[in-house]
């Protein structure tokens, strides 16, 4: 490893602009950025290949002796200062350009590094080595006069600074004396200067995020830890179709040595569902509205029947998996794996998933465009699916790959299909489809509490007819099947906190899977005990489990998936969207409202 460089962890900061991303490392170290799109070839793959053959991008400081990192309030935009030991710095801004231009949204596949000297003359080098084809090719290099092309078999990167290239090209310390800027994108001229398309860029990206969280309707309490995640909920998005990643990153592991690796970079439905929802919930309704044009293709190219539980970004169907040995991965914790074969997986929430992401659309008069009757009879036939399947084995939402049961969770999000179909049909004013409705929705409420009540756990079991405990039953508040103050579930809360919990972490399940038994805390489903406690009166235990919650996050603020419950190291692909949205719901749950200050 080079000098400078720093060992793999998810002390990570994210850039982007909703069209690819990158992560930055503690010291602005470029690890992980993939192109031309969030599911493509890393660029950049230091994450999972720290070696002399990783793909990174390190602005280094000679004698390096300390770092900070903090983004620009309430935008994207990214900055990390160095010091060397004699006191002298640079600051190293970094940022995806996104703004409106000529009537439309700018997202070009550019990456923006600005420094500046912070004090004295500090020595620095550039280390710049992006690679192709997940790392096995090495580019060419071509140079002109302010620029450096990476040539390879299917991509070219063009460079265009205004530093010596000559001391870029060394990879040679250097006095830092003025402003630098760095331009890495696609191999085309720049239209104006290299200094003024860096800072007119970096200005324009700045007004739009800063106009884009002053929209949010934001709780009172903990307003920076939401605006951070409702930034990063919305990087997730992939503008381009308004598919949304669940993750960033493949194949970090689940917990140390796991071989819970997995390919997050695609859209999941129900991931998908609670970051609409999150977002909806502090009025960032947008998101919902380019979410539902990709949803929609999914719906119609369906034909009323089978849908899967995720899909590529661009609506691809098949997302073959496979295992690329050459990479080591994360702290040499392989595989790393590229696609995802959940893809192929019978997981019967997806159906409640797509009604519930969509529902507010019927509901919403600020919408450009509100469902109406047409979109309705689309979402009644995932409705008649949902009915039709709902108490069928399945894989479940946790994707168990060798087993098959008639999950909790996916009969409740089929109920929760039906139900809301019922009021949406109320406000599109069609009493008989109202009806129609109403009585499925009843019945299949009825059976579910009744077949997956375990007298034995005297809680919801995670099976109709099982013993087995399972977090996910919390949701059978939050999507209001139950009243959270039924005696079933308040003995089910207490069950899952005695089974599951490690202090104020929960894990997914006790039941061993293809893997054995998770290790580590499942950090949605903290969440979702936070919701449950909350929605019973025991708001002082929820609103401390947050606080912990809170200073789980990494330094910038970001989660992962999970969380070592004694450590408290993150764990699991990155920044993971259902944490985030955990940040938001439980903020907006647990607040003191404005009306107590102002």
């Amino acid at each position: 490893m080079t000098a400078g460089r720093l060992k793999p962890s998810l002390d990570l900061g994210v850039i982007g602009n909703c069209a690819y991303s990158a992560l930055v490392d503690a010291r602005g170290g470029i690890v992980w950025c993939c192109l031309p799109r969030f599911d493509g070839d890393p660029v950049f793959n230091s994450l999972l290949d720290p070696s002399e053959n990783g793909a990174f991008w390190t602005i280094e400081l000679e004698d390096f002796e300390r770092s900070e990192q903090f983004y620009e309030p309430n935008t994207a935009v990214l900055h990390t200062r160095l010091y060397d030991r004699q006191g002298q710095g640079i600051e190293i801004t970094d940022f995806a350009p996104r703004f409106v231009n000529r009537g439309r949204t700018f997202r070009p596949l550019t990456l923006v590094r600005r420094v500046k000297v912070l004090g004295g003359s500090p020595r620095m080098r550039v280390l710049l080595r992006p690679r192709f084809d997940w790392g096995r090719q090495k580019p060419q290099t071509t140079q002109g006069s302010t620029h450096i092309r990476y040539v390879g078999a299917h991509t070219t990167l063009r460079l265009n600074s205004d530093t010596p290239l000559s001391y870029l090209l060394s990879e040679s310390f250097f006095v830092a004396d003025r402003p630098m800027n760095f331009i890495l994108g696609p191999d085309e001229t720049l239209l104006t200067g290299i200094e003024d398309t860096a800072r007119g860029f970096e200005q324009e990206t700045v007004a739009y995020w800063r106009a884009w969280t002053r929209a949010l309707s934001l709780p009172l309490e903990w307003q920076e830890a939401v605006i951070r995640a409702a930034i990063t909920l919305k990087l997730s998005l992939f503008e381009d179709t308004g598919a949304i990643v669940a993750a960033m990153t493949t194949s970090i592991p689940e917990a140390a040595d796991s071989g819970r690796n997995w390919d997050y970079r695609y859209c999941w439905l129900r991931d998908a569902f609670f970051v609409v929802r999150a977002l909806n919930s502090i009025s960032e309704v947008a998101t919902m509205e380019d979410y539902l044009r990709w949803l929609n293709n999914v719906i119609v190219s369906s034909r009323g029947g089978h849908i899967q539980p995720l899909y590529g970004i661009g609506m691809e169907k098949a997302l073959p998996e496979s295992i690329l040995t050459h990479l080591p991965g994360y702290r040499g914790m392989g595989p790393v794996r590229v696609g995802n074969q959940a893809a192929e997986h019978f997981q019967h929430d997806v159906y409640g998933n797509i009604v519930l992401g969509a529902a507010q659309a019927f509901h919403d008069q600020r919408l450009f465009r509100r469902a109406g009757r047409t979109e309705f009879g689309y979402m009644e036939a995932v409705g008649e699916q949902a009915f039709r399947i709902y108490d069928t084995p399945d894989a479940g939402m946790w994707e168990l790959r060798t087993r098959a049961r008639v999950h909790t969770s996916s009969a409740l999000m089929s109920w929760a299909a039906c139900d809301r179909l019922a009021k949406i049909a109320a406000t599109l004013a069609l009493p008989q489809r109202q009806r129609y409705w109403r009585e499925r929705a009843d019945a299949m409420r009825e059976r579910i509490l009744r077949e997956s009540w375990s007298e034995e756990r005297q809680a919801f079991a995670e099976s109709f007819g099982g013993r087995d405990l399972d977090a996910s039953v919390l949701l059978m508040a939050e999507v209001n099947m139950i009243d959270p103050n039924d005696p079933r579930f308040l003995a089910t809360i207490a069950a899952l906190e005695k089974t599951l919990c490690d202090g104020p972490y929960m894990r997914r399940y006790e039941a061993a899977d293809d893997f054995g038994k998770p290790e580590t805390a499942f950090n949605i489903c903290t969440f979702w005990r936070i919701d449950a406690l909350a929605r019973i009166g025991r708001k002082k235990e929820a609103r401390e489990i947050f606080e912990v919650m809170l200073k789980s996050r990494n330094p910038l603020g970001l989660l992962s998936e999970d969380t070592h419950a004694e450590s408290s190291e993150m764990w699991g692909n990155f920044p993971q969207t259902y944490s985030m949205v955990g940040l938001i719901n439980a903020a907006v749950r647990l607040s003191a409202s404005w009306d107590t200050v102002i």
